[in-house]
Formats: C-alpha cells, structure tokens, sequence
C-alpha cells in the first residue's frame, strides 16, 4: 500500500509558479522605469504635449497587449505540446525579453536604432515579456491543478497568486536597491536598465525547473502516453489511487479534445466573467496608480510610494496567504461573495470622501477634516486590498483552472484569461482618463472611478451568487459534470464495459 507524495506534489507547484513570480515581477517592474521610458524614448521627438502623453502611455502599456496573446497561444501550445512545454517557452521569452528591454540598442544598433530611435526594439520587447506573462498566467495555474489531489487543489493553485504578490513586492526592492545612493540622472541613464534586465534572473531559474519537472498526467493521457500517466499518478497519489485517476480521466478524454461548446455555453461564460470582473473591481487602477492615489488623498510624493509599497504589498502578502489557508476549507464561492462586497464597501467610502470633498486631489480638504479624512481613505485602500487578496486575486485562479472539463481546458483557458488581460488593458488605460476628467471632477471630485468599481464588486457578487458552482473538494473529473452530466456518463459506461 502506498500513499501519495506530498512533497513531490508542493515541489512541481512551487516550481510552475515561478511563472506567477515572473508574472507579477515583470508586471511591476515597469512602475520604476516610467520617468526614464519618457525621458530616452519620448522627449527627444519633441512631440506636443498630448502625443507625448499617448506615445508615453502606449510604451509604458503595450506589454499588456502581449499579455492578451500569450493567453491565446498558451492553449493550442498546452494541447499540442504540453504544459511544462509552454511554460519552458514562456521562460525563454521571459529571459531574452528582459535583456532586450533593458538593451534594445542591442542588435538592432546594427539598423542604427540607438538613443530614441529604440524605442520600436523597446516596444517589440516588451510585446514579447507581455507574451511570455500571458503564457505563464494560464500555464502555471494549470499545470500545478493538474497535478495537485482535489484535497489541497485549491491552496496549491493559490500559490500562483502567492507567487504573483511575491513578484511585485520583489521588484519593489530590486528597484529600490538598484537605485539607492545614485541621483535621478543615473536612474534615467542607467538603472532603468538594470531594473529591467533583473528579470533574467528568475525567468533563468523558470527555464532550469522546466527542464527537470515532468509534464502532467492529464496531458500524458491526452497524447495517449498512459504508461507514463500512471507511473507519475502512482508518485504523486499512491498506487491505491493511481489507476482509478487514471480510469476517470480516460473516461473524460475518450474524444481527446471536443469542440469548445460541448459541454454549453454557460461554462465558457462563468469562466470569462470571472477574469473580467476580477479586473473590473479595479484591482490594476490601485495597484498602477497607488501613489497617485495617496498623493490625491493628501500624502507627500515620498509618503505616497512608502505608503504604496507598505500597505498595498504588506497586506496582500499576508491576506493572499491566508486565502492558501482557507480556500479548501471555506470553498471558492463564500470567499468570492464576500470579498467582492468588502471591495464595494472599500471603494464606496472612498468615493464618497471624495465626492463630499472630505479629501480632494493634493489633500486639500477642508480644514481640521484633511487629515483625518486621509487616514480614512487610506485605510479604505487597504481594506480594499484586504478583500481582493483573500477571494478574487487567488480563488479566480483556483476557479480557471479546475472549472474546465479536460477536452477542452487549453481552449477555453485561452479565451478567459485573454478576456482577463483585455480588461485589465481597458482599466489601467482608463483610469488616468476618469481621475483626470475635468467634467467627472466637477461632479464627483476625483470619486467617479471609485464608484465605478463599486458597482463592478456588486455586480461580481451578484453573478457568483446566481452562475458560479461550488468546486471545492471534487476531482477535476466529477467537476466536468457541473456543466454536462451526460457527456461524461456514457463514456465511463463504456470504461467498465471494456474492463
């Protein structure tokens, strides 16, 4: 009699979420090098003031446009040659994409694209990291689902939101540390550079784990290796489990792959929603423009990014880490709920603090309120943050990851976490513009945004409490007959007839 080994199965999880630490480094990296991305690559064009703005926010953003492909492609890439495939390719883009961002006079210098003249170098690699993350957001939750037992899933997929947080607080201090003791003329010539390039360190570390971990047992059977499936099924569950594993995901592969709606349109939806609302909540608005936040509700430039970086990426460490603790215990769906009403809340108060100018851009409130209203706002963020790090930052990986029936997991993956970065690109665009407003300013002092995403966290509620099931505890297998109850029935019926 043999049980599973846990310690393998921790190890292949915390390996593919490297993935998600270079998804949230690469992600973040940026907020260091956005006054130098301005200053080589804008400025000498001598443009007017509003095609500089644009050309600024397209250098700084177009990575995001990268994201949307590598979703796409990570599907047909998972089916066709495996999920440690993709994320050993994800890696390599992650490796050459950070050097060349860093140095994209590189090469290129040969067609004389040096100084501003870069800047399409620049912009290529920064398409080619988005790619890369894009890939590693659908690849890792993927893969570590796909060897993680039903009993501790959901906590270990959980460690790629874990990994993410990691990430953006990592590059926080890389930022930081390369930068410290210089003057603002080194950052614009040289540690923007560095800041970049530092990403070649874990993407290098991504490609090595790749390199030793094997591919799952879901795509083994997928390419018809079942040998394979159930020697690595008997390490990861035990001998006593392995070949009934093995039976059940037969059972759901005897097609291999199945047209996109074959098990309805309802699970493509679910899935969709869920990564659109988890960036209409506005999640990215805060995280992008946490100074610019702190500095509207009255802190100093240099108290905005202290602020920041302590309150915004102390409390979703800690609040990330204790959905690990209580996704499998809880369920997905309590999490969800509640934590998209504690957003609402959050951005509620904070809307109306603007709103009855309480707190106004550059902390000019009303005397004797400022500051006290400040604190309020301040902790209205991070409550905020609280509710997003412990439900819809983590458990909507959980959900896309497992909501999926096995013959169409890669494809239908594709399109939601596409749909996540699609929305993720209309948010982190269009709050500069609603902050900014000098209509919607007029009205509601800086509070539209935040009213906004309030009603984007009811909403989200709303759908989970109405469309979304409840996966917690269940095999992947079983979890293919939320959606379609006969698609998986007959083919099991045939299973014990062939035995």
């Amino acid at each position: 009699m043999s049980k599973g080994n846990t310690g393998l199965v921790v190890a292949l999880s915390a390996a593919a979420t490297l993935g998600g630490l270079l998804f949230g480094y690469d992600t973040a990296v940026i907020s260091g090098v956005t006054s130098a991305i301005t200053h080589n690559f804008v400025t000498p064009r001598h443009l007017s003031a509003a095609d500089a703005n644009f050309l600024s926010g397209i250098a700084i953003s177009i990575a995001l446009l990268g994201c949307v492909l590598g979703a796409a492609v990570a599907g047909p890439v998972s089916t066709r040659i495996g999920r440690r495939a993709g994320l050993l390719i994800a890696g390599v883009l992650f490796l050459v994409s950070s050097l060349g961002a860093g140095y994209p006079e590189f090469f290129w210098s040969l067609f004389g694209a040096v100084g501003d003249r870069a800047l399409p170098a620049f912009l290529f690699y920064r398409v080619m990291g988005g790619t890369a993350i894009g890939m590693a957001s659908m690849l890792a939750p993927m893969y570590i689902a796909e060897v993680a037992p039903p009993e501790t899933r959901g906590m270990l997929v959980t460690f790629q939101q874990i990994a993410i947080v990691i990430g953006i607080n990592l590059v926080y201090f890389v930022n930081w540390l390369i930068q410290s003791g210089h003057s603002r003329a080194y950052l614009l010539s040289t540690a923007w550079r560095h800041m970049l390039a530092s990403a070649a360190i874990p993407a290098a570390l991504l490609i090595v784990f790749m390199l030793l971990v094997p591919e799952t047992p879901r795509f083994l059977v997928l390419k018809d290796r079942d040998a394979e499936a159930l020697a690595l099924l008997k390490r990861l569950v035990g001998t006593d489990s392995a070949q009934s594993t093995l039976g059940e995901i037969k059972a759901t592969l005897v097609e291999h792959t199945r047209p996109l709606l074959s098990f309805g349109v309802l699970v493509l939806v679910v899935g969709v929603a869920l990564s659109a609302f988890q960036q209409l909540v506005g999640i990215n608005a805060v995280l992008y423009y946490a100074p610019h936040m702190f500095e509207n509700m009255g802190a100093s430039t240099n108290q905005a990014y202290w602020e920041s970086a302590t309150f915004v990426g102390v409390t979703m460490t800690v609040f990330t880490l204790a959905a690990t603790f209580t996704v499998d215990r809880l369920g997905r769906k309590p999490l969800l709920v509640v934590g998209a009403f504690v957003m609402a809340a959050a951005m509620i108060v904070i809307g109306l603090l603007f709103d009855l100018h309480l707190v106004s851009a550059g902390g000019h409130a009303g005397a004797g309120r400022a500051s006290g209203a400040s604190y309020l706002a301040i902790a209205a963020v991070v409550l905020y943050i609280m509710g997003f790090s412990f439900s819809w930052g983590p458990v909507v990986w959980v959900m896309l990851a497992e909501i999926y029936p096995n013959s169409i997991r890669g494809k239908a993956m594709s399109i939601a976490i596409g749909a996540q970065w699609i929305m993720n690109f209309i948010v982190s665009m269009t709050f500069p513009m609603l902050d900014g407003s000098a209509y919607l300013n007029r009205h509601f002092n800086h509070g539209f945004a935040y009213w906004l995403y309030s009603a984007g966290a009811i909403l989200a509620a709303l759908f989970v409490l109405r469309f979304v099931p409840e996966t917690k505890g269940r095999t992947l297998e079983s979890i293919q007959e939320l959606w379609h109850p006969t698609a998986v029935r007959p083919a099991r019926a045939e299973e014990r007839a062939a035995s």
